[in-house]
């Protein structure tokens, strides 16, 4: 048994959830992928998927399997980069995660871009709006939005990121403008889901200082696009980033609110795991997301 190519095989049944898809990925058969993942079970002497006629999943015990074995062999494409002069360039399978939002909007028109300047890439991007564990996901890079906790994680920061505090001028005309953070607690609010009962928005004082500030939501949404929309309705005021509402503060299809009180900048970030020998493919995307968005963002063009 090539222990190798059973791990390759066995990851990428994983993470596709079909034999089928893992054949076509690895140029290889259906009934081969089958068999090297049948002779890993009988090797381990355990069971590595639930298999349904409609599903494959991993058990337990191919979970644990998955995180051990994406390591090395991500060791072992790291050691064969360390070595060899041939693999400078950019290629192979760049698996990336971003925000739903992000990703639609400011990603995919960049990614047709980056895939004609590094055609060796082949880009498996992931959009959604939860954490991810890159390690135990097999993920190349993650996009994040925010300020970073501690971690790990090695993190390049590819644009400034604003919060924007807005509304539309017909809401403005006829529920006033908020004149400060005590104001919008008249008014209709527009926020992004919480696990929290009273929904805040962290504004800072003029002195700099914190100012969380609980607020009573019309509406609640997990997605900063469907608040947007509603923004943009004269449905209330919302708090999002301007990589969302950009274009709108530009063409005055919404206005900027209590700018002095909106806390200080975060950023967007690129995270990937510490590793002594950055792989080409990570490297080149990094490097192209920064000069693509950099060094101030095109969504940001409004003071």
């Amino acid at each position: 048994m090539d222990r190798l190519a059973t791990m390759e095989a066995f990851v990428r049944v994983a993470e596709t959830k079909s034999f089928s898809e893992a054949a076509r990925r690895l140029r290889s058969s259906k009934s081969l992928i089958s068999r090297q993942v049948a002779d890993l079970e009988a090797h381990l002497g355990v069971r590595l998927f639930h298999r349904t006629t409609r599903s494959l999943t991993l058990t337990e015990e191919g979970r644990a399997y998955h995180t051990q074995v994406t390591r090395i062999l991500a060791e072992i494409e790291e050691a064969d980069m360390a070595v060899s002069q041939t693999r400078t360039a950019p290629r192979g399978r760049l698996k990336v995660s971003a925000p739903m939002s992000f990703g639609i909007l400011h990603l995919a028109p960049a990614v047709p871009i980056f895939m004609a300047r590094y055609p060796e890439v082949e880009l498996d991007l992931n959009l959604n709006d939860r954490y991810v564990d890159l390690v135990d996901e097999g993920l190349d890079l993650s996009i994040r939005v925010g300020r970073l906790g501690e971690s790990s994680l090695v993190a390049r920061k590819l644009a400034d990121l604003r919060m924007i505090l807005c509304a539309s001028p017909a809401y403005l005309e006829r529920f006033g403008t908020p004149e400060t953070p005590d104001d919008l607690k008249d008014h209709r609010c527009l926020c992004y889901s919480t696990n929290t009962l009273i929904p805040e928005w962290r504004l800072k004082h003029l002195d700099g200082s914190p100012w969380p500030l609980p607020i009573k939501a019309h509406l609640h949404a997990n997605n900063g696009d469907v608040l947007r929309v509603a923004a943009m309705a004269g449905s209330g005021i919302a708090f999002l980033p301007n990589f969302i509402v950009g274009a709108d503060l530009q063409a005055s299809s919404l206005i900027s609110l209590l700018r002095d009180y909106v806390p200080e900048d975060a950023g967007i970030y690129a995270v990937y795991p510490h590793s002594r020998h950055l792989s080409p493919k990570v490297r080149a995307f990094i490097d192209f997301l920064i000069e693509h968005f950099g060094p101030r963002p095109y969504w940001d063009l409004v003071g």
